[in-house]
């Protein structure tokens, strides 16, 4: 079956939190990691099913979900996981922020790279927990970490490092090597890993594969949480369900405990759509992915001609990390708003002079945004 990615659909009056924003206004956003695309047929279907059923009661994990998340991880990864370690939550920023508070101690730091996704520089505080970053660095036009930054870090009363794999707002996909190198300080400081793999599904890169990081070796799986979810891969963030890996059990004893009163069960639709599309939406994805690459390579191509704009290759997601900073652009969000593109702020990310774009969209909606953008700094 084929699957049409470039049909536009109205999303005003949606609630949407994307479109919401510049509500009454001539703006394309391409700012929050939000999809314009129909979730795929098989999670639709599941849906309707459920709402025609007329019960939304509460709900157990469905029978055969965690066996499908588990056929879905050996077929891509060869990583063999149990029924055991997995546990459903409604997001990848709760699991963030309940690791946070299980794993940071009175007198430890929680270590995180930067510039990263906004809710890993909040969850610490949000546990009064002090977090120290550590800038990436770039090496032949790709951001990577600064391991001999990393190491001095993790070695002064470190909890948790948080660490996102694939990278975002980069799009680094790290390698078998960088990850071990991660592990090995880690594992030498008795740090908790906590890996969000939330954009696991979205490698560009022919050449390229995610490696989990728990996965690399006994000792990464002993010390590693890995959250995951089909919200971003599906285009279901509404729906509120993702899941947490946790194979040591003392690890996940202190994680589960945690999670006890305060975070709430995941809904019935979250679990049904999961359960559809990690059975049902291989083609869809496959499809999605080389709709993506050609939309990325678009946008490679064009922000490399744009006066003052600069982007590293993209290796994975469905986001662009552009330098703007030698476009003496005193407020590049605000310049490019007026331009009518909604772009999200380097600075919510750590790193002032950037601003991030999001290609997940019709490529005709891709293409009018990039020639807003290009002729509004042709005018300048």
């Amino acid at each position: 079956m084929e699957y049409n990615f470039d049909d536009i659909i109205d999303r005003t009056g949606t609630s949407s939190l994307k479109w919401e924003k510049h509500e009454g206004r001539d703006i394309i956003p391409m700012w929050v990691a939000d999809m314009d695309f129909k979730a795929p047929p098989a999670i639709l279907d599941t849906l309707q099913q459920s709402i025609d059923h007329g019960i939304l009661g509460y709900t157990v994990i469905p029978d055969g979900l965690n066996d499908t998340v588990i056929a879905k991880l050996d077929k891509l990864y060869n990583w063999k996981i149990e029924k055991e370690w997995i546990l459903w939550v409604p997001g990848v920023v709760c699991a963030l922020n309940v690791a946070c508070a299980t794993f940071g101690g009175p007198q430890d730091k929680i270590v995180t790279t930067s510039p990263i996704y906004p809710p890993f520089f909040a969850a610490p505080e949000n546990c009064g927990e002090k977090l120290v970053t550590v800038p990436m660095i770039d090496i032949n036009q790709r951001a990577t970490l600064d391991f001999v930054a990393l190491e001095k870090e993790l070695k002064e009363n470190t909890g948790l490092f948080m660490f996102c794999s694939p990278y975002n707002p980069c799009g680094t996909v790290f390698t078998k090597k960088e990850i071990n190198r991660i592990v090995d300080l880690c594992a030498a400081n008795d740090v908790v890993i906590c890996s969000d793999e939330i954009h696991s599904d979205f490698v560009l890169d022919k050449d390229k594969c995610h490696i989990p990081t728990a996965t690399v070796s006994q000792t990464a799986a002993n010390q590693t949480i890995t959250l995951m979810a089909p919200s971003k891969t599906y285009n279901i963030p509404g729906l509120g369900c993702s899941f947490v890996i946790i194979p040591d059990e003392d690890l996940r004893n202190k994680f589960k405990s945690r999670l006890q009163g305060l975070i709430p069960n995941v809904n019935l639709l979250g679990l049904f759509a999961a359960k559809a599309a990690y059975k049902e939406c291989d083609e869809w994805l496959s499809q999605l992915i080389i709709y993506l690459r050609k939309n990325r390579d678009i946008v490679q191509d064009r922000v490399s001609k744009l006066p003052g704009c600069k982007l590293n290759p993209i290796e994975s997601t469905y986001l662009a990390w552009i330098d703007v900073k030698d476009t003496g652009l005193e407020d590049p969000v605000l310049f490019f708003e007026q331009a009518g593109v909604g772009l999200s702020d380097g600075n919510f990310f750590g790193q002032k002079g950037f601003v991030r774009l999001n290609f997940g969209c019709p490529r005709s909606v891709l293409e009018k945004g990039l020639e807003r953008m290009g002729a509004a700094l042709k005018k300048r």
